[in-house]
């Protein structure tokens, strides 16, 4: 079973969801996945960008509840 970190990041604007990716990856172990759930459109550039500079494994993107997109990052 993959162990997932949900990050609910809805209703907060960019940079914020970032920011909150970016405090609970700090510690994490490689292959850790984390899904990052925003809804501010500013994020469709933020977080690939973000995932992008810090070298990270992968990135995919599904749509969530009330126009929200989940971002699947592997660390």
């Amino acid at each position: 079973m993959e162990n997932v970190t949900t990050i609910d990041a809805r209703g907060l604007r960019c940079p914020l969801p970032v920011l909150r990716l970016a405090a609970a990856a700090r510690d994490a172990a490689p292959g850790r996945r984390f899904d990052l759930i925003a809804d501010d459109a500013a994020a469709a550039t933020d977080v690939p960008a973000f995932v992008r500079e810090r070298g990270w494994a992968a990135l995919t993107t599904a749509p969530a509840a009330h126009g929200a997109t989940c971002y699947s990052i592997t660390v």
